[in-house]
């Protein structure tokens, strides 16, 4: 197919006699490659014509702060899209015999919101500004009061708004306002588009037109003409897209950019370019109403496809959209399960000091499993694992606590028990929101590294918010893998061959089976409840901590 390359891209097809030539799995024109950029992780993965993943790749890194404000560097974003390709190169060189020169269509996801303003060149005017800053408290309520829909802090049109109330200097230049995913994107193809998943959380979406809002865009440059902004901001906003839609092709400096050594060549299409969310939902099948998915990971949220709008305003939910446009309640909370991991590294260290040196992630396994042990409440221990600000609960900044009154029982099971929960009672928080609601659920799908140990955060987080909780076998890899398939997608539309998502979500992701779902205990609910009222009861706790430490 010419479209992608032809057939000089695919200079790996089957030869029995030449091991370098890799397999026919691995042919370029049927292969899509999906990256996304986590919180701690760049993750890639290869998928076959199948959705079987052929080779993978990572790299690591980590925000910091500077000037209140989260952020990875631009260097950091580059160095770690060519680190985490040639991983997966090297990879796929050492399982498929090959390093594949081509493949059939290219993804790319990342941290949705955030703020990456950039000028009439295209150079970004200051740091990313990510999803866990939470210096946009003011513009947030203002934007939320005059649009009629919550804006979270993390939304890019909180960060501009926010930019513009504090005069700060660079945003007389600001030409384009993207996201980290719709950056790499333009980075590799030269077009400023972005996946209608991803647009969702920079300013609200029309779901009927599957583009920005008219009206609501109206009342934002009506404010913003008040404070001498008078750039409209639909003109620097990108292009929304749908799942399946073009996206553009890899260019010549778009493949040298993602491999120096020039192996990969230009002329890949590439999907819209797609938030962590919306992947995460194509990963585990859940596009359609009555279905969510649930992530953790340093942050963790849910999204639930809506049967029928939100009676009210709530701040505690967003309103995005699945990659095919269809509408979403988001619960977003700042803080996942980074707290736990930290106290696995102590645990490690410690076993290291009596001589028994054990690999993390054994024993990460252990310190999960041993919640099973706990009491249901954890034993009255309380545990708040807030690195970063919680706008869900007007926290400005976090500060982890572990607490207990005098007569809790501090014993491995409940402390670990206490720090799983407390990832989950944020969330939980926004999901009886939802409930109350009269939202519809039939069953969440969960992924991320704290679901690889079997049956323990699955069984937990049932629990916490009422509903069945289904765990894919691609949990812990589910980003990448989804921007894959959005990839796979692609492909299947330019062949005319692409079915809605939701069906093509059944057939790759599920096998047109239905997935086994564990139910909440009715023992683990109730000590989940006692453990939560506990948690709002002790918030002032938290507050003084993050003033006094």
């Amino acid at each position: 197919m010419a479209e992608h390359g032809g057939t000089d891209n695919a200079q790996h097809e089957d030869n029995p006699e030449n091991p370098e030539s890799g397999t026919s799995d691995a042919r370029s024109d049927r292969t899509t490659l999906g990256i996304e950029f986590g919180s701690t992780r760049i993750k890639a993965c290869l998928l076959d014509a199948d959705g079987t993943t052929l080779a993978t790749g990572t790299h690591e890194w980590e925000n910091t702060l500077v000037d209140d404000r989260w952020t990875y560097s631009l260097e950091a974003i580059h160095t770690g899209l060519q680190s985490c390709c040639s991983s997966l190169l090297e990879n796929a060189r050492q399982r498929l015999g090959a390093r594949p020169s081509s493949v059939g269509a290219i993804g790319i996801s990342a941290m949705m919101h955030g703020y990456l303003a950039l000028d009439e060149d295209d150079h970004p005017l200051v740091p990313f500004r990510t999803w866990r800053t939470t210096t946009t408290g003011q513009a947030a309520a203002e934007l939320t009061e005059v649009l009629g829909q919550n804006i979270p802090q993390r939304w890019s049109a909180a960060h501009l708004y926010q930019a513009i109330l504090d005069e700060e200097d660079h945003v007389a230049r600001v030409r384009t306002l993207t996201t980290l995913a719709g950056y790499v994107h333009w980075c590799l193809t030269g077009r400023h588009v972005l996946g209608v998943g991803d647009a969702s959380g920079m300013f609200p979406l029309d779901t009927t037109t599957h583009d920005y809002d008219e009206e609501l865009l109206e009342r934002f440059d009506r404010l913003t003409d008040e404070h001498g902004f008078t750039s409209p901001l639909r003109s620097l906003l990108p292009r929304p897209l749908l799942a399946g839609e073009d996206a553009g092709t890899l260019t010549p400096q778009g493949a040298l950019l993602l491999d120096p050594t020039g192996t990969l060549r230009p002329g890949i299409p590439l999907c819209p370019p797609e938030g962590d969310a919306g992947t995460g939902m194509v990963a585990t099948g859940a596009v359609c109403p009555r279905s969510g998915t649930i992530s953790a990971g340093t942050s963790i949220f849910a999204m639930v496809v809506l049967e029928h709008p939100l009676a009210t305003v709530h701040p505690e939910l967003d309103l995005v959209t699945t990659p095919a446009g269809d509408p979403v309640a988001m619960v977003h909370c700042n803080n996942g399960a980074s707290e736990l991991g930290e106290w696995a590294q102590v645990f490690g260290q410690f076993a290291n000091a009596l001589g028994h040196d054990s690999d993390p992630d054994t024993v990460f396994d252990v310190l999960l499993n041993a919640a099973l042990d706990a009491e249901p409440d954890a034993g009255g221990l309380l545990a708040y694992d807030f690195v970063a600000g919680e706008p869900i609960l007007d926290l400005d900044a976090g500060r982890p606590l572990l607490a207990r009154a005098p007569n809790g029982r501090l014993t491995l099971a409940n402390l670990v028990r206490s720090l799983v929960l407390g990832s989950f009672a944020t969330l939980a928080i926004g999901m009886r929101i939802l409930s109350e609601e009269g939202t519809a659920i039939d069953t969440m799908h969960a992924h991320g590294g704290i679901f690889k140990t079997p049956g323990v955060a699955q069984r937990l987080l049932a629990a916490a918010i009422g509903s069945p909780v289904a765990v894919s076998e691609t949990a812990a890899e589910g980003g990448a893998w989804g921007i894959a398939l959005l990839a796979r997608y692609r492909l299947a539309a330019i062949e005319g061959e692409a079915p809605s998502l939701g069906d093509f979500a059944r057939t790759h992701v599920l096998g047109g089976k239905p997935t086994d779902a564990l139910p909440p205990d009715p023992r683990d609910e109730a000590g989940f409840a006692t453990y939560l009222e506990r948690f709002r009861t002790g918030l002032p706790l938290e507050r003084a901590a993050s003033s006094a430490i």
